[in-house]
Formats: C-alpha cells, sequence, structure tokens
C-alpha cells in the first residue's frame, strides 16, 4: 500500500466531515482483509480509513512474489507510521486492529490518538505475562530460528491453520489462506517474546493515559494465537484506566475471526462499541 494511497484516504476522511475509523492489520495479513469491515463501517456513517504497513503490496498475489518487502519492520517504526497517520485526520477517529495490529492499536490509543479502540486477539505487550503453549507453537514458526528476526516469513498451509484458521472447515481454511496469507515481518515477533526481558522494548503501551478513550478487547475462544489468557492479561494491565475498559470473548471464533465466515458477528460487536462511544 503506498503512501499516497494512505494519505488519499486520510483526505478523503477529513473531507467526508464523518469521524473517522482507522482498521490496522496484523502480520500475514494486508489491509484488503479489512474490506468488508470498511464496508460496514462505511454504510453505518463513518469514514474508513485502511492504510498499509510500510511497504505493504496492494495484493495478495504481488505480496507472495515479492516477499523480501516485508522484512525488518519493527513494532516501533510500524506504531510511528500509523501514528503519524492518524494525526493527520482532523478528528480523533476509533481504531480496530487484529493481532498485531490489535497491539498497534493499544499504542495509539496511550498515545492519546484514540477516541475509542478495539483490540481484537491482540498481541501481547510488556507487562502481560502469560505464554500458553498454543501461542508458543505459534511464534516457533518464527523465532525457531534466529536468522528470521531480518526476514519475512511466510506461513505453511499446516502453521496457518493451526494458528489462525483452527476454528473453520478444511475447505474454509484452504480458502482463506489462498485468498489473505502473506508472509511477514520476523521481527515483531522476537520483539514480543522479549518484551518482558528489554526494559528499553517498543513493545510497550501507555496503559495509564487519562487521554486513552474507551477500550474494548475481542477475543477468539478457540484463538491459538492470542489465547483468552493473553487478551485478559492485556485487559486487566488496562481496566485500571480511567476510561471505560471492557472485554468480550466470541464462542467458538479463532484468530481468522476477522476474515472468516463468521466476520460479520464480530465487526457488529465492534461496531455497536464505537457507536456507544463514538456516535
Amino acid at each position: 500500500m503506498s503512501p499516497q494511497t494512505d494519505l488519499a484516504q486520510v483526505e478523503a476522511a477529513n473531507a467526508s466531515g464523518r469521524t473517522p475509523v482507522v482498521f490496522i492489520h496484523g502480520l500475514w495479513l494486508l489491509p484488503s482483509s479489512w474490506q468488508r469491515w470498511a464496508e460496514v463501517f462505511a454504510e453505518a456513517g463513518y469514514a474508513p480509513v485502511v492504510p498499509g504497513w510500510p511497504d505493504d503490496p496492494d495484493t495478495v498475489e504481488e505480496a507472495n512474489a515479492h516477499p523480501g518487502v516485508f522484512a525488518k519492520k519493527s513494532v516501533g517504526q510500524v506504531a510511528d507510521h500509523f501514528c503519524g497517520l492518524i494525526g493527520k485526520l482532523d478528528r480523533k477517529p476509533a481504531v480496530i486492529g487484529h493481532s498485531f495490529g490489535g497491539l498497534l492499536a493499544q499504542i495509539s490509543a496511550g498515545r492519546g490518538l484514540s477516541a475509542a479502540t478495539v483490540a481484537i486477539d491482540p498481541a501481547p505487550f510488556r507487562g502481560v505475562l502469560p505464554l500458553p503453549i498454543s501461542a508458543l507453537r505459534v511464534a516457533s514458526a518464527v523465532i525457531g530460528n534466529p536468522a528470521n528476526y531480518h526476514r519475512a516469513v511466510p506461513l505453511t498451509y499446516d502453521q496457518f491453520r493451526y494458528g489462525f484458521a483452527n476454528a473453520v472447515t478444511e475447505e474454509e481454511a484452504r480458502e482463506l489462506y489462498a485468498t489473505y496469507a502473506v508472509p511477514a515481518s520476523g521481527e515483531p515477533l522476537f520483539q514480543a517474546a522479549t518484551a518482558n526481558l528489554n526494559p528499553w522494548t517498543e513493545v510497550k503501551v501507555d496503559t495509564g493515559n487519562p487521554q486513552r478513550g474507551p477500550l474494548l478487547i475481542i477475543s477468539g475462544e478457540k484463538d491459538h494465537t492470542v489465547p483468552w489468557a493473553i487478551a485478559n492479561a492485556s485487559y486487566k494491565q488496562q481496566k485500571d484506566n480511567s476510561n471505560p475498559t471492557e472485554i468480550v470473548e466470541m464462542p467458538n471464533r479463532g484468530h481468522s475471526l476477522t476474515i472468516d465466515s463468521g466476520w460479520r458477528e464480530v465487526a457488529d460487536t465492534a461496531l455497536a462499541f464505537v457507536r456507544r462511544h463514538q456516535p
């Protein structure tokens, strides 16, 4: 996704006079994974902005043909990228993120940039201690090889099936893999794995900022990548903020909950929260 395209979306949102909603994807996906969500929020009267990570290709085909563009993207670099874009909006947006996008959404909220935030199966930040075996198994696809720190790492179908699509049918899992899966930067996974050991980590959230705004964490009951233990620990880190903080578990849903056949229920849950706090 080119910077010009991202800026054009920001300018269109500003020109619309509507409340913006910024969607932030996580690892192994592209902005196109939010397309149906953006349509739902536009129909509800919001101005969707769906920016990419730095150097994101426009299509899955292009991404898989040129995987190297994803390499060497750190959490701090990507957070600054999104926060810079959000800062160009005339009105504080709602920010919705999935997985590492959920972490980035919380970082932007902690910087006082979000009017309301929805973090869906968010990657953990410093202070979130649980490390369930399933999450370790997913991360080991990358962090098992130190050389992957500076690489772009694709998921095999079996890794995607376990980490994303464990709660859908085999047929749907294969369709999701073909439609959405792209390589991802290895660096954020190494950063997240060492966040509690590194006082200077970029993987940190200012949970106490009174300008954080309302926050909803959505957890998929069957998520292997970000299980309930991680999502709930993130909630506990956030719940003492002076703004409303909520958590909800979506039954029988895995990490693919934003893109699989049950996406609309998750989108409606996020939309209801945003409407309540950012009409």
